[in-house]
């Protein structure tokens, strides 16, 4: 599977749990770590669960088991790394705080497909 195709579920199942404000950066040549990275905001910790448990889901319709999460129930930031694409799902408060784009402003945001 490509990262692309990757990313394409990623996004869908993010905006059929209708996570806010979601960009992708396309780092294919600059980071080593992953293709896209992506970011989204969630009204609260049950809706941020619910995008990375959204994911998850798709992933396996897509026989696709290649992904790790970490954070915890409690916590305010999930990441779901799923080899060359990497999500990053957080409350509204933790996504200012941690304000994760700065980090990626060297990459290419993609043009996300709303639904």
């Amino acid at each position: 599977m490509t990262s692309k195709e990757i990313l394409d579920f990623t996004t869908k199942a993010i905006s059929d749990r209708h996570g806010e404000d979601t960009e992708a950066y396309d780092m294919r040549g600059i980071s080593i770590l992953a293709d896209y990275y992506v970011i989204t905001s969630a009204g609260s910790n049950r809706q941020l669960h619910a995008i990375v448990n959204s994911i998850v889901e798709a992933a396996h319709e897509n026989e696709y088991t290649d992904y790790r999460i970490e954070g915890t129930r409690d916590s305010n930031w999930l990441l779901l790394d799923l080899g060359d694409v990497v999500v990053n799902v957080f409350t509204k408060e933790a996504r200012e705080f941690y304000n994760l784009e700065k980090l990626w402003a060297n990459g290419k945001q993609v043009e996300l497909k709303e639904d």
